[in-house]
């Protein structure tokens, strides 16, 4: 333990000494926030609706009392002729109109008849189309399902809107806050992660190689693998360090670069114990990028060629980073767990979704261990070679 912790005391003065590689740590952060506030801030002007639009909302079958409240928030409805709904929504899809509204013929008479308790049939419906394309019309559509829903609960919830479309405020904030964080934070923290470690491996392992201290360190009386287990453990430290800055300026940019959809995100939803896990499996995930892409380098006879050799492996960890965007939601099958990397990218999206199963995250914790080890006994077999080691 005491060689091991040699090793990584040289890695840590390496890092910390070269002013250089500290800024080259740090940098991507602050790319990463004025990129992402700058994305942010280009996609609100883009979604945004014209403040100077006038919105046009034609209705069929329009009762009084809603076109009152409609004219008292600022929007105008027109009347609108019941053999007119297929032209209509043609007009919305060429953005000739922004809103469509069909209440069903006596609507008021139907509500008050309607009784929530006693009534055995479905409550009057009113069918909204709009087009979610273009920025005016998904403002109209939400600014009259305020007013309806505002109405309907003054009314006890006697009629519905869209009734054979999941209602998206059926929703709890914090499900769609989970949604969001689920589909976002697991991307971006594997590729944060990647990222620290080929920023860091290449240069502890080709770089001490292309300039002969690696030749050095392998004649002294220090067992290969403890080097070995000292340049895992050193880089993985030293990756987390990288990811955890670049995932803190990701987070900081989060809400520039989501615009309004930023009110909608709250990281106060997770408990001691989910931030618990998130970190068990963040950790775990560092040691086996760190093997592979040592091993990687360590038959690179330049930190270019090193670079070079890493790259393949990016757009695996990417396609694999992806994947918590699609799915619905993280796998349940325990099998899924022993695959590197995807274990770690579904656990973090179990994590967030809060839907996760704490044998599942422990199985994927291990086998990441698992790997890593395996990787460091790799790593120390490529020590033992002459051929690997001295090749310049």
């Amino acid at each position: 333990m005491r060689n091991i912790l040699t090793v990584m005391k040289k890695e840590f003065a390496r890092f910390f000494r070269d002013r250089r590689m500290v800024l080259m740590t740090l940098l991507p952060a602050v790319l990463i926030y004025l990129v992402y506030s700058f994305m942010g801030t280009a996609m609100s002007s883009m979604f945004a609706p014209d403040e100077d639009h006038v919105l046009q909302v034609y209705a069929i079958n329009l009762p009084a009392p809603i076109a009152t409240m409609a004219n008292a928030g600022g929007i105008g409805i027109h009347q609108a002729d019941a053999s007119t709904v297929e032209d209509l929504k043609g007009r919305i899809s060429r953005k000739e109109a922004d809103l469509g509204i069909v209440f069903p013929p006596h609507f008021i008479d139907l509500i008050e008849a309607y009784d929530v308790q006693t009534s055995t049939g479905p409550a009057p419906n009113i069918e909204m189309y709009y087009n979610s394309t273009d920025p005016n019309s998904s403002d109209a559509y939400m600014r009259i399902y305020a007013i309806l829903d505002a109405y309907e609960a003054s009314l006890a919830n006697k009629f519905d809107i869209n009734r054979e479309i999941p209602d998206a405020d059926q929703a709890t904030a914090e499900d769609v806050s989970a949604t969001i964080i689920s589909t976002l934070m697991p991307m971006f923290l594997i590729l944060f992660l990647y990222s620290g470690c080929i920023g860091l491996a290449p240069e502890s392992l080709a770089g001490e190689k292309e300039r002969g201290t690696l030749a050095t360190l392998l004649v002294t009386p220090l067992k290969r693998s403890e080097l070995a287990i000292g340049k895992i453990l050193s880089l993985a430290v030293l990756s987390f360090i990288s990811g955890l800055v670049t995932a803190l300026a990701t987070i900081l940019s989060l809400p520039r670069m989501m615009g309004d959809a930023e009110a909608m995100i709250d990281a106060s939803i997770y408990s001691a114990v989910d931030y618990s896990f998130l970190a068990i499996v963040i950790l775990s995930t560092i040691l086996p990028l760190v093997a592979i892409i040592s091993i990687i380098s360590a038959f690179a006879k330049t930190v270019k060629e090193a670079n070079t050799a890493v790259m393949p492996l990016m757009v695996i960890v990417m396609l694999v980073g992806v994947s918590a965007m699609f799915g619905g939601g993280a796998q349940t099958d325990p099998i899924y767990y022993f695959i590197p990397l995807y274990n770690s990218v579904q656990s973090m999206s179990g994590i967030f979704l809060r839907e996760y199963s704490a044998l599942n995250v422990l199985i994927a914790c291990l086998s990441n261990i698992v790997y890593a080890c395996i990787g460091g006994f790799v790593l120390t077999k490529m020590f033992n070679s002459e051929k690997v080691m001295f090749s310049r």
